[in-house]
């Protein structure tokens, strides 16, 4: 029992001092990595904050996803590259459900806190978790 109650103020002290550091990263480099190259589809197109776009012939409305990846033992940089991919793989597959041929508007929407850039996503990261979460809505083009 002592030692239960020694583990146990252990992680709470761990937990209430736990590190939530954001940074922002960019669209360009994490779409670059090997795996993102391999696994996301050409055939559905990204557009990030409000660049240019195609126009919309059917809006097949917004969804959000909020991926997390073990961040333990790995850099920053590196698990926020592998949720952000694991994030666009689940915008992938939800186009894919809805018939879409292109996500627009896409935008960080970490912890509820919408940013819209055209270049980075934001990313938490922490001790033993990293997440990305991003917004976009579904369009078909043709």
């Amino acid at each position: 029992m002592k030692y239960f109650i020694m583990i146990s103020a252990m992680l709470l002290a761990f937990s209430a001092n736990a590190r939530d550091t954001r940074q922002m990263y960019s669209y360009e480099d994490a779409l670059q990595t090997p795996d993102a190259k391999t696994k996301l589809s050409t055939d559905i197109k990204y557009y990030f904050g409000n660049s240019a776009a195609p126009a919309a012939v059917k809006n097949l409305g917004e969804y959000s996803t909020n991926k997390k990846t073990n961040a333990f033992g790995k850099d920053d940089y590196k698990a926020c590259q592998w949720a952000f991919l694991s994030a666009m793989l689940s915008l992938q597959d939800r186009a894919r459900q809805l018939g879409a041929d292109a996500v627009v508007n896409i935008k960080s929407n970490y912890k509820g806190t919408l940013k819209d850039s055209n270049t980075q996503f934001e990313c938490g990261a922490g001790a033993l978790m990293a997440g990305v979460a991003l917004t976009g809505t579904f369009i078909k083009t043709k």
